[in-house]
């Protein structure tokens, strides 16, 4: 069965230490979700920044608004750069989100990488195809449009001053 992906990117008219304080920190996660997913973090006496290692608990409805377990452990990090959760517990075979920052002129440049499996075989295939992609893909543009929100909206102008 194949391992789908999704790329998001995002410009943002922030400094990359303004953008790491906010990605880095988990209580920020339920700013930028979704509230039809049921977010609730579960992890007690959260710290105020992701560490290497770091279990994170949470509630989420991912599915049919059926509340689902999911733990995630943050398996990679480079300050100021980039991080990595990945599933260890929850709906999908697979999960991998990369979170990157690139400093750029006038701000920074965000990437989320999702790379995931659903569960079941052909049934998950099939899943995948009529709404689980569509349903991901919102979530990132619900953040993006919150992120837009609080931090503003980049120019127009792409790196090469040229009118996008």
């Amino acid at each position: 069965m194949p391992v789908y992906q999704l790329v998001k990117k995002l410009k943002l008219p922030i400094s990359i230490e303004e953008a790491w304080d906010f990605i880095a920190s988990p209580k920020n996660l339920k700013t930028i979700t979704p509230d039809y997913m049921g977010f609730e973090i579960l992890t007690e006496d959260l710290p105020n920044k992701i560490y290497a290692g770091m279990i994170i608990s949470y509630i989420v409805k991912p599915i049919f608004s059926i509340k689902t377990n999911w733990v995630t452990e943050i398996t990679h990090i480079k300050q100021l750069n980039y991080f990595v959760d990945e599933q260890r517990v929850g709906p999908y075979s697979i999960w991998h989100h990369q979170h990157k920052l690139e400093a750029i002129e006038g701000g920074i440049l965000m990437t989320d990488i999702v790379s995931y499996k659903p569960p079941f075989g052909l049934f998950g295939k099939l899943a995948n195809f009529l709404f689980i992609r569509n349903k991901i893909n919102k979530i990132f543009e619900y953040r993006e449009t919150k992120l837009i929100e609080l931090f503003g909206e980049f120019s127009k102008i792409d790196q090469e001053n040229k009118i996008v």
